[in-house]
C-alpha cells in the first residue's frame, strides 16, 4: 500500500506509523538511506540504514544501542543536534558557525538545546562558541522544529492491509507488454493469463492454424512441395541446423524432421528452390547454413526481422516472441497463442522427432512461431509502405541478405604462420615495455590492474589526478593523453596496452576462429545499427586497426590464396560529399565537383591563405573540423582533438561556416525538421526515431541533435554501400567472373578473385560503386590490387 496526507511530510508518516506499530504491541523496522529517521529509533523501533558506496551497498541495524554508541547521546538528541549544526540539504539553517564536529560535543555533554540555553552562561565552552550560540538562539529553536518527525499525523493505518499481496502476474504481464518492458518480462519469468483480451480488441488479431501434420512420408513430401508452388506464398521457420522445419500455409501447418523423413535432404533442395515464395524471420543465417551444406537458398520473399528493424531501427530486439507482444498487444492471454520464447525450442533436443508429452510445450512454441510469422507478414509490409519505405526494403535490405550470407561463407583466407610470428614479436616488446614500467616505478605491481596502476601514478609519481571513478583513480586512455610528457611511464603504459591489445585481441583472438579451411568466416549483423551501417562479430573484422604501424600490420596477416589476389576499393570522402549534396551547399559542391581537394580549400578558408600556403599542420586541422561538423563536434571537442584552445577551435569553426553557408544552415534546419516530425532519414527513406530531441535531460538532448545532423549523412552512406554491395555481387555473376565479395568494412569492399581477373574486377568495383546513387557532387572510388589487405589498401 501506499500512504500520503496533503501537508504532512514522509517522514511523519513514517514515525507516525512507526509509533502506530508499537501502540499495538508489536515492532517497527524501517529501511532508509536517510539519517533523519533515526530519531525515531526507540526499544521497538529500529532502522536499517542503507547505504551505497564504490558500487557496494551496505545495510546497518540502528537500535538505541548502537546509536548510543555511535553518536554519545540517545537517538531523540539527533534533532538537538541538527538545531544546532542545520543540515543544507532540508534547508535547515542551524547556528551559523556551529558545525558538526561543535555540535555532536555540546549534545555529549548537555543533552538538548533547551538545556543549552537555559544555562548558556554557564557552560564550560569558548567565549566565541557561547556567542555564536546567543546570536543562533532563534534560529536553533526554528531548527529544531524543522528537524523534528511529527508522529501525531491524523491517517488511518491499517497494519493488516500492509501485509505483501501475492503478485498479481497475469495484469503484470499486461502492463509490461503495454510499456514494451521486454527485458523485465524475461527477468521475473512473467507468462500471459488465461483470460480473453481477444474479444476486447478491435486491433489485428493472429490466425489461427487449423490444422497441423508432422511429415514423416516421402511421397506426403512430394505433394506438399507441388501444392506450395502454386501458392502465393508459405510461412516458414527452421532450426538453425536447419533439422527440424515448420511450414504454415492458409490455415495449415507441416513439420518436417531430419530423422522422421527418409529423404529430408529432397524437401530442403525443392523447398529452398526458387519456385516457391517463402516468407520466414531472419533470413541471412538461414540462407548462409543452407549454402554452407550445399542447398539453394532461393526465393525468399520477406522477412519480418528485417523489416521489424526497418521500422524500429532502435529496439534491439527482433525476436518473434518480442514483436508478437509489440504488433499483437490484445493476443496477450489469450490460450494457445501465447508468445514464448525461442529458449523453448532451442535448447537442444527440445525438438526431437515425435509430439510426446516430454516436448509438447517446445513443438508448440515452434509452430506457434511459424504461425506469428503469417501474421507478421500481414501488417508489416502495409506499414513499410505507410512509412514509403519499400524501395529500400525491397531492392536495398531484403537482396543484401543473399549477398551477405555468400561472404560469410567464402570467408577471408589468414596467413597463420605470419600471425604467430607476428604475435611472438608483440609478446617480445610486451616484455620489454613491462621491465620498463616497473624500473620507473620502482616496484613490481599489476600493470593490468586499475587500482594498482592508480596507486603508483597518482600517490608514488605524485602525477595529478584526473578524473575519479567508484574504485578509486581514473587510468583511461583519455586521463593518459592528458599526462603525456609529465613523466616517462606513461608513453611506456600506453604503448603497453597497445600492445598487448593488439596481441589478446587480434593475434590470440583471431587465431582461435580460423576454420578448418584456413580462413574466418565472420558474422555480418544487418539488423544493429540504427544509422543501417553493417556490423561484424565473431569475429570483428572491421575494427582491425590502421592508424598505428604495428596496428596496420595485422591487415597483411589477410591474404590471397596462390593463384589470385585482393581487390580493396573504397569511397573517398563519401560522408563530406553527401554532406554537400544533403545540405545543399554550393561551395562544397563546387569544391568536389572540381575534383579540388576539400581539407586544403576548408584550410585556405579557415586560416586566411592561399592554396599554395597551406601546410600539412593546417589541413590536418581542416579536416578535423570538416569530419567534426559531420558528427556534430563541439568547439570544447575540437580543441581536444586538434590541440588548441576552445577560443581557437571556436574561431576556425566560425569560418569554416562563414566559408561553408549552407551546411550553417543545414545543422539548424535538420533539428529543427526532426523536433517538428520526430525523426530523421537517409535519401533513400531509412528513418531513425529521435524521441530523445523531447527530453528535459540536456545531454539527452544534445545526444538527438548530434544523431539529427548525422544519421542523414553516415545513414545515406550505408545505404549507397549496400547498393554497391548488390550491384558489384550480381555483376560478378552477370560477367561470370570467378571474383567473390569477401569483405566490407563500412565505407570499403574487398573482392577476391583470380590474379588474371584483378584489372577487371577493379575496374568493376570502380564502376559499380561510383553508379550506386546519382548525386550532385560525383562519388570517387580508390582501387588497388594486392596479394594482401594491407597492399591492396594501399
Amino acid at each position: 500500500p501506499r500512504y500520503e496526507l496533503a501537508g504532512w511530510e514522509a517522514d511523519d508518516l513514517l514515525g507516525t506509523i512507526a509509533r502506530q506499530c508499537e501502540e499495538t504491541g508489536g515492532s517497527c523496522v524501517i529501511a532508509t538511506g536517510d539519517k533523519d529517521a533515526l530519531q525515531l529509533i526507540t526499544d521497538r523501533s529500529y532502522i536499517y540504514l542503507v547505504s551505497s558506496r564504490m558500487g557496494k551497498t551496505t545495510t546497518k541495524e540502528m537500535d538505541p544501542g548502537r546509536f548510543q554508541e555511535e553518536y554519545g547521546f540517545p537517538p531523540k538528541g539527533l534533532v538537538d543536534l541538527k538545531a544546532l549544526m542545520g543540515d543544507s540539504s532540508d534547508n535547515i539553517p542551524g547556528v551559523r558557525g556551529v558545525g558538526e564536529k561543535t555540535g555532536m560535543a555540546l549534545i555529549q555533554q548537555y543533552g538538548s538545546i533547551d538545556y543549552i540555553y537555559e544555562h548558556l552562561e554557564e557552560l564550560e565552552i569558548k567565549d566565541s562558541v557561547r556567542e555564536k550560540l546567543a546570536e543562533g538562539r532563534d534560529a536553533a529553536k526554528m531548527s529544531y522544529e524543522l528537524a523534528t518527525i511529527h508522529c501525531n499525523a491524523p491517517m488511518e493505518f491499517d497494519l493488516e492491509g500492509t501485509l505483501r499481496k501475492p503478485v498479481n502476474q497475469s495484469a503484470l504481464y499486461r502492463l509490461f507488454t503495454e510499456l514494451d518492458f521486454q527485458k523485465m518480462i524475461a527477468q521475473m519469468g512473467l507468462q500471459p493469463g488465461q483470460e480473453s483480451a481477444a474479444a476486447q480488441s478491435d486491433g489485428p488479431t493472429i490466425t489461427a492454424v487449423c490444422t497441423s501434420e508432422q511429415v514423416t512420408d516421402d511421397s506426403r513430401a512430394e505433394e506438399l512441395l507441388a501444392l506450395w508452388r502454386k501458392a502465393e506464398y508459405i510461412s516458414l521457420l527452421a532450426l538453425p541446423d536447419l533439422s527440424v522445419l515448420a511450414v504454415s500455409w492458409e490455415e495449415n501447418m507441416a513439420l518436417f524432421h531430419r530423422d522422421a523423413l527418409p529423404n529430408f535432404g529432397a524437401v530442403l533442395q525443392g523447398l529452398f528452390s526458387e519456385d516457391i515464395r517463402k516468407v520466414t524471420h531472419d533470413c541471412k543465417p538461414l540462407m548462409r547454413t543452407l549454402l554452407e551444406q550445399g542447398y539453394p537458398a532461393e526465393g525468399f520473399v520477406f522477412d519480418t526481422a528485417l523489416a521489424a528493424y526497418l521500422l524500429a531501427p532502435t529496439d534491439g530486439s527482433y525476436d518473434l516472441d518480442c514483436l508478437a507482444q509489440q504488433y499483437f498487444p490484445q493476443e496477450v492471454g489469450v490460450p494457445g497463442r501465447e508468445p514464448m520464447s525461442p529458449k523453448v525450442y532451442l535448447k537442444a533436443g527440445a525438438l526431437e522427432p515425435g509430439m510426446g508429452e516430454e516436448n509438447a510445450e517446445a513443438y508448440g512454441a515452434f509452430m506457434s512461431h511459424c504461425a506469428w510469422i503469417s501474421c507478421l507478414y500481414d501488417l508489416l509490409p502495409n506499414k513499410l509502405s505507410e512509412l514509403h519505405m519499400e524501395k529500400l526494403y525491397y531492392e536495398i535490405e531484403l537482396p543484401l541478405c543473399r549477398v551477405l550470407a555468400e561472404m560469410e561463407v567464402a570467408g577471408f583466407l589468414v596467413d597463420q604462420k605470419a600471425l604467430g610470428q607476428f604475435g611472438e614479436g608483440l609478446r617480445q616488446r610486451i616484455d620489454g615495455v613491462q621491465k620498463e614500467i616497473l624500473e620507473l616505478a620502482g616496484e613490481e605491481f599489476n600493470i593490468n590492474s586499475t587500482q594498482q596502476l592508480g596507486v603508483i601514478l597518482f600517490e608514488k609519481l605524485g602525477l595529478p589526478p584526473v578524473k575519479k571513478t567508484k574504485t578509486g583513480y581514473s587510468t583511461s586512455i583519455e586521463v593518459l593523453e592528458k599526462l603525456q610528457g609529465k613523466h616517462p611511464i606513461i608513453d611506456q603504459i600506453m604503448e603497453y596496452r597497445q600492445l598487448t591489445k593488439l596481441n589478446s585481441t587480434y593475434v590470440e583472438g583471431l587465431s582461435k576462429v580460423i576454420g578448418p579451411d584456413g580462413r574466418i568466416h565472420t558474422c555480418f549483423q544487418n539488423t544493429v545499427t540504427a544509422t543501417g551501417r553493417l556490423s561484424s562479430t565473431e569475429p570483428n573484422l572491421q575494427n582491425i586497426p590502421v592508424r598505428t604501424p604495428l596496428g596496420a600490420q595485422m591487415r597483411d596477416m589477410f591474404v590471397a590464396p596462390a593463384g589470385k589476389v585482393l581487390v580493396d576499393a573504397d569511397y573517398s570522402q563519401i560522408e563530406l560529399r553527401l554532406l554537400a549534396c544533403i545540405a545543399g551547399d554550393q561551395a562544397m559542391i563546387d569544391t568536389f565537383a572540381s575534383g579540388g581537394d576539400i581539407h586544403s580549400s576548408t584550410a585556405a578558408q579557415v586560416f586566411g591563405v592561399g592554396p599554395d600556403e597551406v601546410t600539412g599542420e593546417m589541413r590536418r586541422h581542416a579536416k578535423a573540423v570538416n569530419f567534426g561538423i559531420v558528427y556534430g563536434i563541439s568547439d570544447f571537442s575540437l580543441s581536444q582533438d586538434i590541440g588548441v584552445t576552445r577560443r581557437e577551435a571556436a574561431e576556425y569553426m566560425e569560418r569554416y561556416f562563414d566559408k561553408f553557408q549552407g551546411v550553417r544552415a543545414y545543422m539548424y534546419e535538420v533539428v529543427k525538421k526532426a523536433r517538428k516530425d520526430g525523426y530523421v532519414e537517409t535519401l533513400m527513406g531509412r528513418r531513425r526515431w529521435l524521441p530523445e530531441l523531447g527530453s528535459s535531460n540536456y545531454n539527452l538532448r544534445s545526444f538527438g541533435e548530434r544523431v539529427a545532423l548525422n544519421m542523414p549523412i553516415q545513414g545515406t552512406a550505408a545505404d549507397i554501400m549496400k547498393l554497391a554491395m548488390i550491384r558489384v555481387r550480381d555483376r560478378l555473376l552477370k560477367e561470370k567472373l570467378e571474383a567473390r565479395l569477401v569483405l566490407q568494412v563500412h565505407d570499403e569492399l574487398i573482392v577476391e578473385c583470380p590474379a588474371q581477373e584483378g584489372e577487371t574486377v577493379r575496374r568493376l568495383l570502380v564502376e559499380e560503386m561510383e553508379a550506386a546513387a546519382t548525386l550532385p557532387v560525383p562519388l570517387e572510388t580508390d582501387a588497388h590490387i594486392g596479394k594482401s589487405w594491407g597492399e591492396a589498401k594501399g
